[in-house]
């Protein structure tokens, strides 16, 4: 776009200045990635994420990103919008480069995708050049369902400006004086995938030649594969060239990979009478893999370990507290599932009673994916799928 100023701020809008820190920040962040349109897609949502957080923040509202920050790029390469968690309800922060104000736009993976819908959308406009942010109306889940036009071509819903709030200390008003409001409507589950049904679109969609992955399939079977945060992660690792970033043997051969380190995860070496179970005294046998989790405010450390040689692929998943002493309460689950999500026979394991530590002790077979996950859920973590 041209370096135009945005027009006159109206009363209750909010126009916020992007820092050059956030700035130069983005700039760097995204410059690896494969494609220019990719690379800009991201810097926008970057800019536009930051700044609405950093503004929050001034404010003394609580907010963050709804899922793993780590996660943001697999989500912005692919889609327009970022979720955020604002006091008890998700918003929906959906910028645009346009300086005509007449329509919100939003791309239908923030309003069809069960797990990725949001209570209330904000309209951005953002010009980098001139360093403008302006949250201009907003809208909730419902309106863009009842009221809103879906446009097929683009798979997005559409609703007027008129139909629109503009200012936003209503919004503020309406959480205080109507907490429970019915903002969303409702929508149906997605229909599974099958795990070949996932590989075949990985390996359609991951090919770089095809531009915007989202339009090139039906709906519901692209909202059904980015749905599953680990097959998004993959679509995005082929499409950028990456190779597998969470291959437990790959790890144990050659260290954890960049991205995975940035979740949390590293290396242990122990020794252990696990380590030794079935007798082998190799160096690989005697390392195991840890990430940090907080669950319901505590912190805990979930570990991955062969069990004896890792050839033999007989791996232990294994929750515990990270402080000596503490202890797992009562109720809380740890759960391992196949790739495309489905239980098995002896996959999880809940403390009856206080218990120092959880573990599942799982048999897989080459290449196999498995999916941890706890009850409750570990803050800010998504499904990630570890290959054995």
């Amino acid at each position: 776009m041209n370096p135009e100023t945005l027009p006159p701020v109206d009363s209750g809008q909010v126009e916020l200045t992007i820092s050059s820190a956030i700035q130069t920040a983005a700039q760097q962040t995204y410059r690896s990635l494969s494609t220019a349109s990719e690379r800009w897609q991201c810097y926008l949502n970057c800019l536009c994420l930051e700044t609405v957080l950093a503004w929050l923040e001034e404010e003394g509202v609580p907010a963050a990103p709804a899922g793993s920050r780590v996660s943001l790029p697999n989500i912005w390469t692919l889609v327009n919008g970022t979720a955020i968690a604002l006091e008890g309800v998700r918003v929906a922060v959906i910028p645009s480069e346009t300086i005509d104000t007449s329509e919100l736009r939003v791309p239908q993976e923030w309003i069809d995708v069960p797990s990725w819908a949001a209570d209330y959308y904000f309209a951005v406009q953002i010009n980098p050049d001139e360093h403008q942010i302006r949250i201009w109306g907003y809208a909730t889940h419902l309106q863009l369902k009842q009221q809103g036009h879906y446009d097929w071509d683009n798979h997005s819903y559409v609703l007027a400006a008129e139909e629109i709030a503009n200012d936003l200390s209503a919004f503020w008003a309406a959480r205080e004086l109507c907490p429970n409001e019915t903002a969303r409507a409702a929508i149906p589950s997605l229909p599974a995938l099958s795990l070949e049904q996932a590989e075949n679109l990985l390996q359609r969609l991951g090919n770089s030649h095809v531009l915007e992955p989202r339009l090139a399939i039906p709906f519901e079977r692209w909202g059904a594969l980015i749905e599953h945060d680990g097959w998004r992660q993959r679509l995005y690792e082929i499409r950028q060239g990456l190779p597998e970033q969470r291959s437990i043997l790959q790890w144990l051969q050659s260290g954890i990979s960049q991205l995975a380190q940035e979740l949390g995860w590293r290396q242990l070496d122990w020794q252990s009478e696990l380590a030794q179970a079935r007798g082998t005294q190799s160096q690989a046998a005697a390392r195991a893999f840890s990430r940090p989790l907080t669950i319901e405010g505590k912190s805990y450390e979930l570990q991955v370990m062969p069990i004896g040689d890792p050839a033999e692929r007989v791996w232990r998943f294994q929750l515990q507290p990270s402080a000596v002493g503490e202890m797992i309460p009562p109720g809380l689950t740890l759960r391992v599932l196949s790739e495309d999500l489905q239980p098995f026979e002896n996959n999880e394991a809940t403390a009856a009673t206080p218990t120092e530590q959880l573990y599942i002790e799982v048999a897989l077979v080459s290449n196999e994916g498995i999916v941890w996950e706890t009850e409750p859920q570990a803050e800010g973590c998504e499904y990630e799928i570890l290959r054995f």
